[in-house]
């Protein structure tokens, strides 16, 4: 690909960018959230037209209008939310939109012989006649590379494939990957995950801002050098944080103290009337930050809304600081003792129609100094709105700016500065990272951290294995929402941890 521009309004999503990738490889493409990887090979895949630069394929020019036309030159793509029919069977899913003989009678048979050879020859496992909808996300995962591997590709082009799955099956797919990669195809591994890069990935091309900044083997890259090249300047990277789990977990908790959060034997319900979560018992000390980890849809939303009474349980009890949860409303929790960071920022807790100041102070507003006489004190809400816009970097016009505005990271960094702006006994924290660049996931360590020296306690509920081990002093793992194990850091071990968010159990 060379000098690719792809533009969005007055946006260039990509700007000259080049990439090159040579047979027989894992070609690492590496950035921060809004670097231009996604939109770098939705050009290659024929999802965007470019509006420039050129592509070449074998040494000729090809054009690529559609997913059609990169299927039909050898590429394919799995995205990040699969593309799939729930109940149909994992063979329906993969011949669905392909040629098939017999179309009148739907005859599978032959089909099945081909997608188990293809399984078998590189180790992924699934049962064609099993339905999707049944199927854990790392096999849900493999059902969507057989479908590229079925119509013929020899590039594959995985976007964060890692997400949901266990350290187990990122193994097992990096395996499958080389055993690919060996038989004269090409890999494009896209992720803003540095280990994954260093373990899996022959070259390494680092995107930033829309641009390609950095291409060099995997032998001459290092962590620091990737993250010099996906954030510049904007990071002191030898006193970061990510690269010091000793002085990123900080103090041990105090266990002397009562518990500020404490679940007994917590069950609660969806509207079905089946358990979202099942007698979870779960205690948070002061100046302890507890972890949650499991594969997403696991109970994690049911535990936290549960904590902020947003979904009451059918059975236990839940006290924060000594205070009944069932007994509070869930304003005067997030007055008094609680700060929250939903899972859902865009349809929980942010409202787009209002403006950035009044974002920044929701769930306070009606509470001095911002509420006087049950009216909005303006000129207090401006100037809080005007600090916390520069300590945490939102990118906006300023408070009277309206959220509509605000891009997907920076409503995220409004609901940081609102989770640390006020004091707060407990911080329940819900994919705090998720759509940040670096050091704006640097900085959002530093005030989990921090919370944590001031003797507060924190519930971190993260997809992101990595970021628990390197924070947490527990890990609870969820599954099918009952707690599998509890581990203390001394223990942590990411396979472990893979195998209870595989179902396992251990006396915690």
């Amino acid at each position: 690909m060379q000098a690719v521009r792809k533009t969005f309004g007055s946006v260039a999503a990509l700007n000259e960018v080049n990439l090159h990738i040579n047979r027989n490889e894992i070609h690492g493409l590496l950035g921060g959230n809004g670097a231009g990887k996604t939109t770098l090979m939705n050009v290659l895949y024929g999802l965007y037209k470019p509006d420039s630069g050129q592509i070449w394929l074998d040494g000729q020019p090809v054009e690529i209008h559609s997913p059609r036309d990169a299927i039909r030159q050898g590429i394919g793509m799995v995205h990040q939310h699969f593309l799939q029919v729930d109940s149909y069977t994992v063979l329906e899913n993969i011949v669905l939109g392909a040629a098939i003989k017999n179309r009148p009678t739907m005859q599978l048979a032959e089909a099945e012989q081909r997608v188990k050879a293809l399984a078998g020859r590189f180790g992924l496992a699934v049962n064609p006649q099993a339905t999707v909808e049944d199927l854990p996300m790392g096999a849900r995962q493999r059902v969507e590379i057989l479908k590229a591997l079925y119509r013929g590709i020899k590039i594959l082009i995985l976007d964060e494939p890692t997400t949901n799955l266990t350290p187990q099956e990122v193994d097992s797919l990096f395996e499958s990957l080389r055993v690919m990669v060996s038989q004269g195809m090409s890999v494009v591994f896209i992720t803003h995950k540095l280990g994954e890069v260093m373990s899996a990935c022959d070259r390494i091309t680092v995107l930033r801002e829309g641009q390609s900044v950095l291409t060099l083997d995997r032998a001459a890259a290092s962590p620091e050098s990737l993250v010099q090249a996906m954030v510049g300047d904007e990071l002191d990277v030898a006193g970061s944080l990510l690269f010091s789990a000793d002085k990123a977990v900080g103090d041990a908790p105090d266990r002397t103290q009562p518990p500020i959060l404490d679940l007994d034997a917590v069950t609660v319900r969806g509207d079905n009337r089946q358990p979202l979560l099942q007698a979870c018992s779960l205690t948070v000390y002061p100046r302890e930050i507890v972890g949650i980890a499991g594969v997403a849809g696991n109970g994690q939303r049911a535990l936290a809304e549960s904590i902020l009474g947003l979904q009451a349980p059918s059975a236990g009890r839940i006290s924060i600081a000594g205070t009944d949860v069932a007994q509070t409303p869930t304003v005067k929790l997030l007055e008094k003792l609680v700060s929250y960071i939903p899972e859902d920022r865009l349809q929980d807790g942010f409202l787009p129609s209002a403006s950035v100041g009044q974002n920044l102070i929701l769930g306070r507003h009606r509470r001095e100094p911002y509420s006087k006489n049950g009216f909005l004190n303006w000129p207090v809400i401006n100037r809080a709105a005007r600090r916390l816009i520069g300590e945490y970097k939102i990118r906006t016009l300023g408070p009277d700016d309206t959220g509509a505005n605000l891009s997907g990271g920076n409503i995220q960094r409004v609901m940081i500065a609102r989770a640390f702006s006020f004091p707060a006994r407990l911080v329940v924290a819900h994919n705090p990272t998720q759509g940040l660049d670096i050091p704006s996931i640097e900085f959002v360590f530093s005030k989990l951290l921090a919370h944590k020296a001031a003797g507060g306690a924190t519930l971190l509920i993260s997809e992101n294995l990595d970021e628990l081990l390197l924070l947490c002093d527990r890990i609870a793992t969820l599954y099918r929402g009952q707690i599998a194990g509890i581990l203390e850091r001394e223990a942590f071990d990411k396979y472990e941890i893979g195998r209870l968010m595989s179902g396992a159990r251990i006396d915690s």
